[in-house]
């Protein structure tokens, strides 16, 4: 068996191995902080504050920059957003990046009421709009491979288990880096990452709360407070906080979310930011995956069958799901030109999950084999990332170098008991069906992960309008499984070297061109039939591209043509029955066309098109050779405008649609192309904001993805919601 991912999965442990491994990381967290900090009082004392008296004639003082962080991108409105921090771990304008980056804005969530991770990622190209249902977690996929795991908040890697989702009212915006990015970023999955930055303590002071209230019972409460503490505003306290309770389309699902955030940013001079951060969710929900194809998208004798049909129990269990972190982000300006930056975070996220899965049809086409699993979830990690950003000349060249070292260390802990349960009859369903489960656990093999990356990249700029960008990376990992269902305990050790290189060229003011190339690694745990390890999967990446920026920065535009390959993928041993063998390849190919503009005239639009050929070019299953890669339509196509009426400057209107061609693969069926349209309006008061947005206004009947052969997954019909938000 394998897992895509440096952890594999356990049960709960003791409460006594909970403290003492929590303690641990504790510490961890309190040896790294005052070190960072000696380091950065050590700066401030090498440079004394300047004598009262004037300063000799001809002579120059140095001027430090006060530091502010996660405040050096531009700011987070607009739909034409010209830098970004991702691509190198600073602010980097999109015109001199060799590779392709999107920016989502706040202002871009808030006029389109998105409410997750992937309907704020609509417009992005690139990123396929892959749905297993509402069954409660981030699915993303981006450039057609999965990369639901390369989700980070801040730069900082999340947990494995990510059995929660991110809460898009708490970020300041989202930054999709697509492509292979292990240099700085370690072990992450080929197509890209998906980078959230957080809501952080600002100068000014805040104060905002919103309700809203919509379609299938939904109910949200949202508070956003920011005070500054010193008169300086270097020191502030915020609170972001929301609560969600909805049902869904489908009987007897629902949702329940609870969500925090506190950070308070201390005034340790004019050389050194230090934000305390912290966060805990609460989530229930009852897991929908889908419903057989069977009487929905393909025929049925029997007739059709509801899509609101749940094909679950509730009797059964839902999931009931806690995340807490906390952590700090450190800057500390020695000079205008070498800064030293630390962030840590540590993170636990336990629960358990109780969920009812679609087998096989039977051979009536009436009755839906099932089975029920209970999980048990206890995952930990310490995640650190600290580097040293310098900018020097040498030789006519400008360079900006990035060095860098993260590490983590953490925990797996997943156990899970698979169930029987009785089928269900799809035109006349029973719910409360006792399920019968085994006293003993059948799966129980927790995981300790120690990883370690050192990391360097310089961007270059020479001549008239080049830039380069080289980077290097030494990545080392260990992982520890101790499988006690057949008390063997496994110790994988995988080590890789990954690099990327992209030079740009800004022809004329506003046009540049580019190319690059990148590399990814992530680990494999796992062992094949004969006992030996899995090795990690690699990825490589050509890009090049083309960038546009007007003079007055209201308008951006991006081209992008790659090719994206993806080795060592595990696929199903056709001898050994539920292990796997690493045959596996995989490859995009694409064109990527981004468009963003904020016009004077009122106007404000985003809009994007991806065309993505990718499909599977080695495995030892044949029939799929040659064959699309599951849930990457060929061709998207997305754009959202919102215009503010000339004549009533307080009214806004929005209107965006978004075209899926169809999607085929290795599955026995096509999910059809569809083409669905959300509008909204907005009233602008002096300290009031109200917002109606309708989303799938046509009421278009389509499916947003397949998890297996067994299961679609219908999208959401129609829907309304109604926002209203207070400024006082």
């Amino acid at each position: 068996m394998s897992l895509p991912s440096s952890f594999s999965h356990s049960k709960t442990l003791p409460a006594h191995v909970q403290r003492v491994r929590t303690a641990s990381k504790f510490v961890a967290t309190f040896v790294l902080t005052p070190l960072a900090l000696c380091v950065a009082q050590l700066g401030r004392a090498e440079t004394p504050p300047a004598p009262a008296t004037a300063a000799p004639a001809g002579s120059e003082l140095p001027q430090l920059r006060e530091v502010r962080i996660n405040a050096t991108v531009e700011k987070d409105e607009g739909f034409a957003p010209n830098q970004a921090q991702s691509a190198g771990k600073a602010p980097m304008r999109l015109l001199e990046t060799p590779q392709s980056i999107s920016v989502v804005t706040r202002e871009q969530m808030e006029s389109r009421q998105a409410t997750n991770l992937q309907q704020t990622l609509q417009t992005v190209a690139g990123v396929s709009p892959v749905n297993f249902g509402r069954r409660g977690f981030d699915d993303i996929n981006i450039r057609g491979f999965r990369s639901t795991e390369s989700i980070l908040i801040d730069g900082l890697v999340q947990s494995p288990g990510m059995w929660t989702r991110l809460t898009p009212y708490g970020y300041e915006r989202f930054e999709v880096l697509k492509g292979a990015a292990s240099v700085l970023y370690g072990q992450v999955q080929p197509g890209g990452i998906v980078n959230a930055v957080s809501k952080r303590p600002k100068k000014e002071a805040l104060s905002e709360a919103s309700l809203e209230l919509g379609s299938f019972g939904l109910k949200t409460l949202s508070a956003d407070l920011n005070r500054p503490l010193s008169d300086s505003g270097k020191a502030a306290f915020r609170i972001n906080a929301q609560m969600s309770d909805t049902e869904d389309p489908t009987d007897l699902v629902y949702r329940k979310d609870s969500w925090v955030a506190p950070s308070l940013a201390l005034d340790l001079g004019p050389q050194t930011d230090l934000v305390l951060f912290a966060t805990y969710s609460h989530s229930q929900w009852m897991r929908q995956q889908g419903i057989t194809p069977y009487g929905t998208l393909l025929p049925n004798r029997n007739g059709a069958i509801p899509l609101t049909r749940y094909t679950g129990d509730p009797g059964f269990g839902a999931y009931d799901m806690e995340q807490t972190t906390v952590g700090y982000s450190l800057e500390h300006q020695f000079n205008p030109d070498v800064v030293l930056r630390q962030n840590v975070r540590y993170e636990e996220e336990k629960g358990t999950g109780n969920f009812v899965a679609n087998g096989t049809l039977q051979a009536n086409q009436r009755l839906q084999n099932r089975t029920a699993t209970r999980q048990y979830m206890d995952y930990d990690l310490l995640a650190t990332d600290t580097s040293l950003l310098t900018s020097f000349e040498a030789l006519g060249l400008k360079h900006r170098v990035v060095t860098g070292l993260d590490a983590r260390t953490g925990t797996s802990s997943q156990a899970s008991r698979s169930c029987t349960i009785a089928p269900m009859n799809l035109y006349n369903p029973v719910y409360g069906v006792q399920a019968t489960c085994p006293a003993n656990l059948t799966s129980d093999a927790p995981s300790k992960l120690t990883a370690t990356g050192l990391y360097v990249q310089d961007q270059i700029k020479f001549g008239q309008g080049w830039t380069a960008l080289l980077g290097l990376r030494h990545d080392h990992s260990t992982t520890d499984t101790d499988n006690r269902l057949t008390n063997r305990r496994t110790v994988q050790k995988d080590k890789a070297n990954t690099f990327s290189g992209g030079l740009v060229y800004e022809f004329v003011p506003g046009w540049s061109t580019y190319a690059s190339y990148g590399e990814s690694f992530l680990p494999v745990s796992g062992l094949a039939f004969d006992g030996s390890a899995f090795v990690p999967e690699t990825g490589q990446q050509w890009e090049a591209g083309l960038k546009y920026e007007t003079a007055n920065r209201q308008v951006t535009g991006a081209l992008a043509v790659y090719d994206l390959r993806r080795q060592n993928v595990t696929t199903a041993d056709p001898v050994n029955t539920n292990f796997s063998v690493q045959t596996g390849e995989q490859r995009a190919r694409g064109l990527e066309l981004e468009l963003g503009a904020d016009l004077r005239n009122g106007w404000k639009l985003t809009a994007a098109y991806a065309y993505t050929d990718a499909e599977v070019t080695r495995d030892n299953n044949a029939a799929i050779v040659g064959k699309p890669i599951n849930l990457t339509p060929k061709h998207t196509l997305a754009t959202w405008a919102t215009y503010r009426l000339q004549d009533l400057k307080r009214v806004t209107v929005g209107l965006g649609g978004r075209y899926v061609s169809e999607q085929v693969g290795a599955l026995p069926f096509t999910l059809p192309s569809y083409f669905v349209a959300d509008t909204s309006l907005s009233y602008h008061g002096d300290r009031f904001r109200v917002t109606a947005g309708i989303k799938n206004l046509f009421n278009k009947v389509y499916y947003a993805g397949a998890i297996n052969a067994n299961v679609v997954s219908p999208a959401e019909p129609r829907s309304f919601a109604l926002s209203t938000t207070f400024y006082f």
